[in-house]
């Protein structure tokens, strides 16, 4: 019996920690049904103020297992299609989380890994940490929500640059450019988040609430449109030779060729 690829804790300062840190937290079906469950459990417990989303090992989340994509090029487009409204959703439930979200980005957030940290409220990085959406490097249209919610925080600019070119930045970067709160040293970064997280959990519960609330109302009306959208134009992705490139590239530890096929 394998260790679960996803696990949660309860508390004011509650956690829901990405454990698969031999494939940097590469996401999995089975991770996106832990993640709707641990959303679930934890917006049903009174005890949480704010809710930690984090990644074991190096990385905080590499995107999508790569395992995962090869399997998709073998699937119909609207296979994918379907199958990739069901992966992205599970993993954004956290935007349905009553309390505020902090992703703590201490290594890589890349591709989807890195949608999943712009889903959450506040971003805290280590200066090292490298940051990007680079799934067009994949053969693919941006996903998990990548394509609003980048332009919400970096603004269209800026997405673009970082979306049409799929390279990475560090935490320090992504500080200037307003893609996270803050990034300082990885060596400071608990000291930040315990500091950040404190500060949220001592407010008043009901206004921080109804606070995250109103918030995050714009972000879930345009959600679900963004999330359709993408699904489709990744259907199509799945099905390209520039994908099936990316994936024999990736095993193969070379540069893709890609052709526009």
């Amino acid at each position: 019996m394998h260790a679960p690829p996803l696990r949660w804790e309860l508390g004011p300062v509650a956690r829901i920690v990405l454990c698969r840190p031999d494939k940097q937290n590469a996401m999995t079906a089975e991770m996106g049904e832990l993640m709707l469950r641990a959303v679930a459990e934890l917006d049903a417990a009174a005890a949480p103020r704010v809710v930690l989303i984090e990644g074991e090992g190096r990385a905080f989340c590499a995107g999508g297992d790569f395992d995962v994509i090869a399997q998709n090029a073998a699937r119909t487009p609207e296979e994918n299609r379907a199958g990739m409204l069901r992966f992205y959703g599970a993993f954004l439930s956290v935007t349905r989380l009553r309390v505020p979200t902090i992703a703590v980005i201490h290594g890589a957030a890349v591709g989807a890994g890195l949608g999943l940290a712009m889903a959450c409220d506040l971003r805290l990085a280590a200066r090292e940490a490298k940051l990007g959406a680079n799934f067009v490097r994949v053969g693919l249209h941006p996903g998990m929500g990548a394509s609003l919610l980048l332009p919400r925080l970096v603004g269209a600019a800026k997405a673009a640059e970082l979306i049409f070119g799929g390279g990475l930045i560090t935490g320090e970067e992504a500080e200037r450019i307003g893609l996270v709160n803050a990034a300082v040293p990885r060596s400071e970064l608990r000291a930040l988040v315990d500091a950040h997280a404190a500060r949220i959990a001592s407010a008043a519960p009901i206004a921080v609430m109804q606070a995250k609330a109103t918030l995050a109302a714009p972000l879930r009306r345009e959600l679900d449109q963004a999330l359709a959208h993408e699904a489709a134009a990744q259907a199509l992705g799945f099905a390209t030779r520039d994908l099936r490139e990316a994936v024999a590239a990736f095993r193969e530890a070379r540069a893709p060729r890609f052709e526009g096929k």
